[in-house]
């Protein structure tokens, strides 16, 4: 089977936010004192995931990734991604982490199926990062990036949000790192989501909504057809099918702006 949107693009792609919880306070994404967080009984069980996965996936759905918040802070992860795993038709499934945690879990998650992950790096400056993240120790992301290489959580791909450019001095560090290693790096620039603007992510596909194929499950229970508008179904309220089926019917042609989709709780 194949899902289909009102714009005739094929709809292939789930993204997952399994939290609105975060380790790091970034400064583009999280407001210094924190958010309001949803509560934790209203945040999908792992039972609802694989099982709304499942029925998306017997639609056809066929690339996975788990985001957050920061998808290695919700406790059990690793058994998720081992329940994931299991669902016959997934041919790419990965993870966003920001890879503070990474070293702890990356054997873990790769012994549980998990094929790859993306690693946000904004810069290669120990004091910038700590700045950026205000707080964030980047020597553990580099430990995470080490210990995704020897798991075998290939390829492993590189994040960098920049202010306008690619060619902005912390950019060109990480490029250079990324180039080295042999890791595919993605510029990703810095957008507003209330005002509406948005950009092509240079080094992918992000951003260009002309061949969008993406739908996102937020980690309340909401399917979100575009992350640049306020439209969103609830799969509990409406079923799975029903739910899925109103996302594609009003996916829009290209994004708008949106009052409540936050970078910290959409996964990107």
């Amino acid at each position: 089977m194949q899902l289909i949107d009102a714009y005739n693009r094929k709809i292939d792609y789930l993204r997952i936010s399994v939290t609105d919880r975060c380790n790091l306070r970034c400064v583009y994404c999280m407001p210094e004192t924190g958010i309001k967080l949803i509560p934790r009984d209203e945040i999908l069980t792992f039972e609802e995931i694989c099982e709304f996965t499942q029925f998306a996936v017997n639609l056809g759905i066929r690339k996975v990734r788990l985001t957050g918040g920061e998808p290695l802070v919700r406790e059990g992860i690793v058994e998720l991604v081992r329940m994931l795993t299991r669902i016959e038709g997934i041919t790419d499934f990965s993870m966003t982490t920001n890879g503070t945690l990474l070293a702890r879990y990356a054997h873990s998650l790769a012994d549980a199926g998990l094929h790859r992950v993306n690693i946000s790096l904004d810069t290669m400056r120990p004091d910038r990062y700590t700045q950026i993240t205000r707080g964030g120790n980047i020597h553990d992301v580099l430990a995470g990036i080490e210990s995704a290489r020897d798991a075998g959580l290939h390829p492993i791909k590189i994040n960098c949000v920049v202010e306008k450019s690619s060619d902005e001095p912390d950019a060109k560090a990480v490029r250079n790192f990324a180039v080295k290693n042999g890791y595919p790096v993605r510029f990703i620039r810095k957008m507003s989501i209330s005002e509406g603007v948005f950009y092509p992510v240079e080094g992918g596909t992000g951003g260009d909504c002309k061949i969008c194929n993406r739908i996102r499950l937020t980690s309340d229970g909401y399917i979100k057809p575009c992350l640049m508008n306020d439209i969103k179904f609830s799969i509990r309220e409406l079923g799975y099918h029903r739910a899925i089926q109103l996302a594609l019917d009003n996916k829009p042609k290209s994004g708008t702006s949106s009052r409540i989709n936050k970078f910290h709780s959409i996964g990107g």
